[in-house]
């Protein structure tokens, strides 16, 4: 019986151990990521209403790195709300935490990019694809879901230790 809790132990330490390995490579890789609270604040400037006011719902930036502005609409984007609240938001992102990955690996220098673009009076106008603009060139830096995994190696070994 003895033996079972100190292999128990040595297992938790173990797992301890390799969460702090596991878990600071990606806070390394994140660059000014202090925890997953810069994370937390940054995702909530999506949903601050001081922000999006009088930008309709669907034409949003949103953590995926999309913007779904139909061309038919780009004149109410430009002209309207939308892009002045949609810079406001990348400001308050970029405030927060500069090195912020959207979900489709896009920086906000590119997410910026995307939008001069989309408004301007070129041939890019009203176009807002993100993947034109970058040439296949995306960041390769971890995003979210790789922190999501740091989050359930803790839980997954806090659960070996309470079996």
């Amino acid at each position: 019986m003895a033996f079972a809790f100190i292999l128990k132990g040595n297992l938790f330490i173990l797992n301890l151990i390799s969460i702090a390995i596991f878990c600071s490579n990606i806070v390394a890789a994140e660059g000014d990521l202090e925890g997953g609270q810069n994370i937390v604040k940054a995702l909530s400037c999506f949903e601050n209403k001081l922000i999006y006011a009088g930008c309709d719902a669907a034409y949003r930036l949103n953590p995926s790195g999309n913007i779904k502005v139909p061309p038919e609409a780009t004149d109410f984007f430009c002209s309207g709300p939308c892009l002045a609240e949609t810079q406001l938001m990348l400001d308050c992102i970029d405030n927060i935490l500069s090195s912020f990955i959207f979900n489709n690996k896009a920086t906000l220098q590119q997410m910026r990019y995307a939008l001069n673009a989309g408004c301007s009076y070129s041939t890019q106008r009203g176009n807002f694809n993100l993947e034109d603009y970058i040439g296949g060139e995306i960041n390769t830096a971890p995003g979210l879901p790789i922190l999501i995994r740091c989050y359930l190696f803790i839980l997954a070994a806090v659960l070996v230790y309470l079996m």
